[in-house]
Parts: C-alpha cells; sequence; structure tokens
C-alpha cells in the first residue's frame, strides 16, 4: 500500500473546498472520496471469493489446492507489480496510473466469470491482481496527498475503505454466488467500471513527481534496517493473514451464505479495529507493544481454530479480525514512517516483501493438509505469527529509534502539505 505526500502526489483538484485545519475524517474534498469508494470495492474483489471457494471447486471440478491459487497468482502478480508502480506513475501520473489499473480489473473481472476451467481462472485472476496493484498503490498516495489532515487522516481514511471493501466483500460474493459463482466477478467488474467513471469525474491530474522512481528503487529502499525489519515481520504476519482468508472457508465448509456472514462479521471487527481501537491502543501502549502483543494474540487464536470444533473455528475466524485489523494499521504506520525513503518507494518495497507471503499461504496450506492432517496448516500459521512478533521484538530498537528520528520530518511534510492545499 503506497502512500506519499503532497510533493508526490499533489494537492487535491482544483474548485474543491477543503477546510485545512478541520483535519476531521469525513471533511475530505470530491476526489479523496471517489478515490475511496473506488478503493473499497477493490478491497471487495480480495474477499469477495471466499464464500463462493467451495462452489468454484464443484463447478469447475477442481481441488481446494488448485482454487486456492486464485489466491496465489493474484498477490505472485500484486507483488512483482509493486515494483513497477511507482514506475509507471511517476511517468504517466497518479490519474492516469489509477484508470489504468481500474480499466485492468473491469476487464479481468469480466473475463473471471467466463472462465472454462480453473487454469483460465488462475490466469484472469492474475491479470486483475496487476491492475489491482497498480491502482491500490496508486490510490493511497493520493489520498495521502489530496486529504485534509495529513498522513494521520489519510491512512485512517484508507483503513476505513480496507476494513469496509474486506467485510462487504464476502457477503456480495455469497449473495452474487448463490445463482452462479460466475456473478460475483461480473459484479465486481460493475462496480469498479463505476470507479472508473467516479474518477474520471472527480480527480484531476495530480502533479508529476521531480523526480521519476527507478524499478529497483523499492528494492534498494530495503536496504533500511527499520524498513527491512517491518517487511520481514509483515511478511510472516501475511502468511498467518491470508491462511485464514483463503484457507478457512474450505475448513469450515459452509453455504455461500453462511460463509459469507462469517466473513462479513471478521470484515467489521477488522474495520473497526483498525480504525478506531488501534489507534488508542497505540497511544496507550506505543505501537511496537501493540503490534507484539496483537501478534501473539492472533497466533493463540489460529491455533484454537485449527484445533477446535466447527463453532470453535467460526468463532476464532472472527475474532481474528479484530487482531488483523490492528496489525494493518500498526504496520501501514511503521512502513510509511521508519524510512527515510519517500513514502511512495519505501511502501512499494514493502510491500514486495509481504505480498510474497501472501501468495505462498493459499498455495501451502492445503499442500501441508494433504501432507499431514487439517490441524497443521493452522499450527505452521500460528508459528508464522509468532515469528512475526520475534522479528518486531529483536529489531525493536531499529524499528523505534529510526522512526522517532523521522517522526518530526514526517510531521512537517504534512504541515506543509496541508497548508499547500
Amino acid at each position: 500500500m503506497n502512500s506519499g505526500t503532497a510533493e508526490h502526489t499533489g494537492g487535491p483538484a482544483e474548485g474543491d473546498t477543503l477546510d485545512a485545519g478541520a483535519g476531521g475524517l469525513l471533511r475530505q474534498p470530491k476526489a479523496v472520496w471517489a478515490t475511496a469508494g473506488a478503493s473499497v470495492v477493490a478491497f471487495m474483489g480480495i474477499g469477495l471469493v471466499d464464500p463462493i471457494l467451495p462452489s468454484i471447486a464443484k463447478g469447475l471440478d477442481a481441488t481446494a489446492g488448485q482454487v486456492s491459487l486464485l489466491f496465489t497468482s493474484y498477490f505472485l502478480i500484486t507483488a512483482v507489480a509493486m515494483l513497477v508502480t511507482g514506475f509507471v506513475s511517476s511517468r504517466i501520473g497518479g490519474r492516469r496510473t489509477l484508470l489504468l489499473g481500474l480499466a485492468l480489473v473491469v476487464v479481468f473481472a469480466g473475463l473471471s466469470g467466463t472462465s472454462g476451467s480453473v487454469g483460465e481462472l488462475v490466469g484472469f485472476r492474475a491479470g486483475w491482481g496487476l491492475g489491482n496493484a497498480l491502482f491500490v498503490s496508486t490510490a493511497l498516495a493520493v489520498i495521502v496527498g489530496a486529504a485534509a489532515g495529513g498522513s494521520a487522516a489519510a491512512i485512517l481514511l484508507y483503513e476505513s475503505a480496507l476494513g469496509l471493501g474486506m467485510a462487504c466483500g464476502p457477503p456480495l460474493g455469497a449473495l452474487l454466488g448463490d445463482a452462479s459463482w460466475r456473478y460475483p466477478f461480473f459484479g465486481t467488474a460493475v462496480l469498479m467500471a463505476i470507479g472508473f467513471l467516479c474518477i474520471t469525474a472527480f480527480l484531476k491530474e495530480q502533479p508529476k513527481p521531480a523526480r521519476k522512481t527507478g524499478l529497483l528503487d523499492p528494492i534498494k529502499a530495503l536496504g533500511h534496517g527499520g524498513l527491512a525489519s517491518a517487511a520481514a515481520s509483515a511478511f510472516f504476519y501475511n502468511y498467518t493473514f491470508f491462511t485464514v482468508l483463503a484457507f478457512t472457508p474450505f475448513v469450515l465448509n459452509m453455504s455461500p451464505y453462511k460463509s459469507g456472514a462469517v466473513f462479513f462479521a471478521w470484515g467489521l471487527l477488522l474495520a473497526v479495529f483498525s480504525v478506531l481501537v488501534a489507534p488508542r491502543l497505540q497511544a496507550r501502549f506505543g505501537s511496537l507493544k501493540v503490534l507484539g502483543g496483537s501478534l501473539v494474540l492472533l497466533a493463540a487464536d489460529v491455533l484454537v481454530l485449527g484445533y477446535g470444533s466447527h463453532t470453535t473455528a467460526v468463532v476464532c475466524t472472527i475474532l481474528s479480525g479484530a487482531f488483523i485489523g490492528v496489525n494493518n494499521t500498526v504496520y501501514t504506520e511503521l512502513a510509511l514512517g521508519v524510512s527515510d525513503a519517500p513514502r511512495p518507494v519505501a511502501s512499494a518495497g514493502y510491500n514486495f516483501v509481504r505480498w510474497f507471503a501472501a501468495a505462498a499461504a493459499p498455495f501451502f496450506a492445503p499442500k501441508i493438509e494433504e501432507w499431514t492432517d487439517i490441524h497443521i496448516p493452522f499450527v505452521v500459521a500460528a508459528v508464522t505469527a509468532v515469528l512475526g512478533a520475534l522479528v518486531v521484538l529483536v529489531r525493536r530498537k531499529s524499528l523505534t529509534h529510526e522512526a522517532e528520528e523521522l517522526e518530526t520530518r514526517h510531521a512537517t511534510e504534512d504541515s506543509v502539505a496541508v497548508f499547500a492545499n
């Protein structure tokens, strides 16, 4: 999830009314709301397939492992595309990059609904992942550059879009998927086409950055100890996150409606804890203590999920949304604040690392089940969450001290951006 300041993305669209002193989450220009709205739909596309994974397997005569590749191909392309997004947006501008990403999602989401085999569907999801990477990585940069209240308000607004999208995706997938597993893909294509029109209407072209981003800049940014530590911890965490998201629906083995309801509740907790609870916990205990504690609790939760009864598994799946919501917010802030690299570049490097775990978990979890039993994938997920916490513990000085040194500089950048807007 890339970010940036006004220096990189420009201010709000000309003609928008912006109260620079408000800093309120809800008092934003139309360009920000249009981008955030399209972001909701983009994140809906991640959870959309959750309740219909068993239906897709049945409809295409595929195994759980084959269907899980829908996530693997999607996030593998997303990870690699992180090296490209800054290169593209710094040359054609933020608005055009957003529109290019949306157009690709519309095309490949529509094609996904026409798939005649699981191989075709996996391939179309890869194209969808490229479009989503271009859009999502640029959307936060645009929101940060145009939002009232600086990066703090922008991150909360973006996390709100993420949580809302993750919450709404599963019930929408269940509603449309009850008639046919193909309909959720067509529905996403329509919604993203609406987002394309909104961006076209309300977001004017953003100024291009003075310095163009190179393809290897995100990799070079990972040479910074603090950013590399945040990325390594997030890599382990994302393996746990996407084991829950991609593998649990097969374990629960519920109807699309029931599975959609479970992940809707999961998404609501994710949204509430990422936007409302995480900032309060950070203010009281500090980011690293909150992150370490949340990762350990997530590990315990997925372990109980794997060994508990069906009812226990449902409860633990929903509860995991709370820990995931807290982690998402803290990791995003760490990635944006710990490095001396430009925020979009640092965030691209961070996302390049962590999305590989999102691609790995859906592939390995079913394989591990085949090699062992249904419990062990969750044991592995619990271990990776603990490893993420250990990275935070071992590298806490790098994550804390270097972030504190940059805090004043980023606060000054945000103040300048608000004043300029």
